[in-house]
């Protein structure tokens, strides 16, 4: 059925246009979308099995499986650079120098990243197609250099259409 392989990737094209044109933080955009597929996708998962194995990190294992098993997985992913907001201190430091001094995570990137990715997957379940959002194939495409060095956090949202959802009974 190469209808649903076309399909898939169509929704993924979709999701990474939902993730791009999501609000940002004083409109600054340092999300990096792209849709891993075939061995390229094997690859990562390959790399997820790899992370579970050595770090004894079973739920990493079973994610490869599902990744294997989807059609593409649509990543996003985000630079974490301050936004420079005069003595803002969402994240957690007194300011955005202090913030770069002590290698923490500007609270607008990721904030940015959440919204993404929740507009990536609102266009998913619209279409009907099983998803799951996978730190660990966030992880691992950001540790095995599958993504720009700049992407410092990131998600993967694999696919997959079937009879029955490869998401929903993991073990």
């Amino acid at each position: 059925m190469k209808f649903i392989y076309k399909t898939a990737l169509s929704i993924a094209e979709m999701m990474c246009s939902a993730a791009i044109t999501a609000p940002k933080g004083k409109g600054i955009n340092l999300l990096h979308v792209e849709i891993f597929k075939d061995q390229r996708k094997d690859e990562v998962a390959e790399f997820m099995a790899t992370i579970g194995r050595e770090k004894n990190i079973p739920f990493f294992i079973r994610d490869a499986k599902n990744v294997y098993d989807s059609i593409c997985v649509v990543f996003i992913g985000t630079a974490v650079t301050p936004r420079k907001v005069p003595n803002c201190g969402f994240c957690g430091a007194k300011n955005c120098e202090d913030a770069i001094s002590r290698q923490i995570n500007c609270a607008f990137a990721t904030g940015d990243l959440g919204i993404a990715i929740g507009s990536a997957v609102s266009i998913a379940s619209l279409h009907h197609i099983d998803n799951r959002i996978m730190f660990s194939f966030g992880k691992a495409a950001i540790e095995g250099g599958f993504v720009p060095e700049n992407v410092k956090v990131g998600y993967g949202i694999p696919l997959s259409i079937s009879g029955k959802n490869i998401f929903f009974d993991r073990k």
